[in-house]
């Protein structure tokens, strides 16, 4: 069994490839700092790397580059990047490209890479799909190549488990399954998903767990398939299924925090926001209040 990917892995698919336009639109979006170091965010607190998914600024921002200033706006230093803002600045989404657009737009790729990492954030997994065709999932994997991520996450679906393995062998390149709140990671026995490749794993939501079991607690689950957790998905969530802010809920979010601190695994977790927005507030707001609170659990 391959354990999971280390920070030395995520290091490895981070190199930097020249391209001028992704500089020129990472100066565009860096907030206004004296200096180029005070610029870059560090959401990695005592060894836990703290991301968000982009979901979280759904209606807020779509374009990479909105994206990415909320990204800052919050504080983080990584992510895992939706569709929307991938296609909006790669083209990525058209039907039939030829060979020549699918190159231009893995370029494209490698520049919005370029300007996430020179403003100090990693993309460690994306969520563009993969469309049905062999040709369509081979280039879903090539997309997560030029971005610089460690995986793709999708709705769980055992069925595409078995299809994508040869792929995310080949490339290296860890499949990260959703769960909701029906559709959890056995606890009681081995999740038979696992059994489909060694790239395949959990990009697990420890808030839906909660709702979804009527209360249990996530970290026996976290601690059965610490190996194979690509992500995991943070949210505070309720035994009846309310969402809500960071510290309101009863998801165990310190306990796991910890956990993962105590025992240095180095899977991303990722804030999803899910609660409703005050009114006079916003996205990027609530997603720092998440921030500080992971940052002062693990003080």
């Amino acid at each position: 069994m391959r354990t999971s990917f280390t920070t030395q892995d995520s290091l490895s698919r981070r190199q930097l490839i020249a391209g001028g336009t992704a500089a020129v639109a990472a100066a565009l979006v860096l907030p206004r700092l004296a200096g180029a170091a005070e610029a870059k965010p560090n959401s990695v607190f005592d060894g836990v790397r703290i991301g968000a998914t982009t979901y979280s600024y759904r209606g807020y921002a779509t374009s990479a580059e909105d994206t990415l200033k909320a990204l800052l706006g919050s504080g983080l230093s990584e992510c895992e990047l939706k569709a929307e803002p991938i296609q909006a600045f790669t083209g990525i989404g058209a039907k039939n490209p030829t060979d020549a657009q699918r190159e231009e737009q893995l370029a494209k790729c490698r520049e919005l890479r370029r300007m996430y990492n020179d403003a100090g954030v990693t993309i460690h997994l994306h969520k563009l799909g993969f469309g049905s065709s062999d040709e369509q999932i081979e280039f879903s994997f090539m997309v997560a190549e030029a971005l610089g991520c460690v995986g793709i996450t999708m709705e769980r679906n055992d069925a595409a488990a078995k299809k994508l393995a040869p792929f995310a062998a080949k490339h290296k390149i860890w499949v990260g399954m959703h769960n909701h709140t029906g559709n959890c990671p056995a606890l009681d026995k081995p999740d038979p998903i696992l059994e489909a490749g060694e790239y395949i794993g959990f990009n697990f939501d420890v808030g839906h767990y909660v709702a979804g079991t009527k209360g249990l607690s996530p970290v026996p689950v976290i601690e059965k398939y610490h190996d194979r957790m690509v992500s995991l998905h943070i949210k505070d969530r309720t035994g009846d299924g309310k969402n809500l802010a960071f510290g309101q809920g009863t998801t165990p979010l310190k306990e796991i925090l910890q956990l993962i601190r105590r025992e240095k695994w180095a899977f991303p977790c990722d804030i999803e926001l899910e609660y409703a927005v005050p009114k006079d507030s916003d996205p990027v707001k609530e997603v720092a209040r998440s921030v500080q609170y992971c940052k002062a659990a693990l003080a």
